[in-house]
């Protein structure tokens, strides 16, 4: 039995420490691990979120968008540097800001308060943000969107800590039944 109990406590602390890694929700890490910033030099930043409050209020995203349909971007530029100094946006269907279709644009423009925001519908497909600021050099972040599209490699990856925490315990549960002690107890209680 301590041997059944130590084998449990070493497969829950395995998955634990398998599992924590796949737990990313948006706005939950720290600036550096965020995905949804960019950084250009040493401190200029800008920080994107597309929210779709037609379907889930509270959530946002950043570069995979569950569903397709009017999709609300905000810009937050980190840098107050930025705020001085005239900034657009573009989103193109595809990857090209000059070839490729303008599904939204946002002329450049000051913003005193650090935030910009545009609104688009976006169909199923890849697109992507452009921010651009009028300066010398000039500033330019890029965002690819992924709207109704699986990403099978986060999917295979959020399900590999499940399916070997499933295993052991599989095992685990087959050890134990099969132990002396747990077919004494059976035969025990057949008699």
């Amino acid at each position: 039995m301590k041997q059944a109990i130590q084998a449990g406590t070493s497969i829950l602390v395995l998955v634990a420490t398998l599992y924590s890694g796949s737990a990313t929700a948006h706005g939950k890490v720290s600036m550096e691990e965020d995905s949804c910033m960019r950084r250009l030099g040493d401190s200029s930043m800008v920080h994107l979120s597309a929210y779709q409050p037609q379907y889930e209020p509270a959530d946002q995203y950043c570069t995979e968008i569950p569903k397709g349909g009017n999709t609300f971007l905000v810009v937050d530029l980190v840098d107050p540097a930025l705020r001085d100094i005239p900034i657009g946006m573009r989103i193109v269907r595809g990857s090209n800001e000059t070839e490729d279709e303008t599904v939204s644009y946002v002329r450049p423009s000051y913003h005193p308060d650090g935030v910009i925001k545009g609104e688009t519908a976006l169909d199923k497909g890849e697109y992507t943000v452009f921010i651009t600021g009028e300066a010398v050099p000039p500033v330019r972040y890029e965002y690819p969107l992924r709207v109704e599209m699986i990403n099978y490699a986060k999917t295979f990856r959020a399900a590999v800590g499940p399916m070997i925490a499933a295993l052991l315990l599989t095992l685990l549960g087959y050890k134990i039944m099969q132990s002396k002690r747990v077919r004494q107890w059976r035969s025990s209680r057949g008699s």
